[in-house]
């Protein structure tokens, strides 16, 4: 079978998974819960719902696909704030913290997608290249924080049971194959191109069965012998908070 017709089927099975996590969501009110995740799933739903009716008008699926692009991945962004936000919800010294990091990320990307597109013309190929140098930018501190999220979980009381857990698993996966994929996709041969293609939708699809997964089943309520000592984080939260008042 080419591999054009196997994307389109996992593509299409995405779409179903898609729908499902969204039912899901909204089923079980997680959305109030994670409102930017949220977003992200509804987003990501429409995105693949336009583009599939969009897929015999080249020029218009080209600009919407791109435009698309940057949407996720501020969006994806946004997510990994929104799990540290919870996380640090009992220290607001850190949450402070890491709504200003994540805001100077989002205006650094900004300035270097547009810089990108003032050097090279805001033709096509220059919105092109700015999306996937900003995506690349993107995943790249995604990938980052999400590692150090992990590493550090015993001090952020994340446990795999948790459902931020599961989030930030599939996002990391996400992320992690999207960097590939962007770092590559200019400098092999088409051939190539498709296969990035095929890992980078069956990712997503992983990805989808981790969330679905994760946010319908109850979330386990830790038991006090498995609560993390937390305070290095308290340290963490009362050096910051410091600096801040400084």
């Amino acid at each position: 079978m080419p591999v054009r017709l196997i994307i389109h089927d996992v593509w299409m099975a995405c779409i179903i998974l898609q729908v499902l996590l969204a039912l899901v969501l909204v089923t079980r009110r997680i959305w109030g819960k994670y409102p930017v995740f949220s977003a992200y799933v509804f987003f990501s739903l429409f995105e693949a719902g336009i583009l599939y009716v969009l897929s015999e008008k080249t020029m218009m699926y080209f600009y919407i696909f791109w435009i698309c692009e940057a949407i996720g991945i501020f969006l994806g962004l946004a997510v990994v704030r929104e799990i540290f936000i919870n996380l640090f919800s009992p220290h607001p010294a850190l949450r402070k913290l890491a709504t200003l990091i994540f805001r100077g990320a989002v205006l650094a990307l900004l300035v270097l997608a547009g810089g990108i597109i003032y050097a090279q013309s805001a033709d096509a190929r220059g919105i092109a290249n700015a999306v996937l140098l900003a995506a690349e930018a993107t995943r790249i501190i995604e990938v980052g924080l999400i590692m150090f999220l992990f590493l550090s979980s015993s001090a952020f009381g994340l446990h795999w049971r948790q459902n931020l857990f599961g989030i930030a698993l599939g996002l990391g996966m996400v992320a992690a194959v999207e960097l590939v994929t962007v770092s590559f996709v200019g400098h092999v041969s088409p051939g190539a191109v498709q296969a990035l293609s095929l890992i980078r939708v069956s990712s997503f699809g992983m990805s989808l069965l981790i969330w679905t997964g994760y946010l319908w089943a109850p979330e386990r309520a830790l038991a006090t012998v498995e609560v993390p000592q937390r305070a290095q984080l308290e340290q963490w939260n009362q050096a910051v908070m410091e600096l801040i008042s400084k």
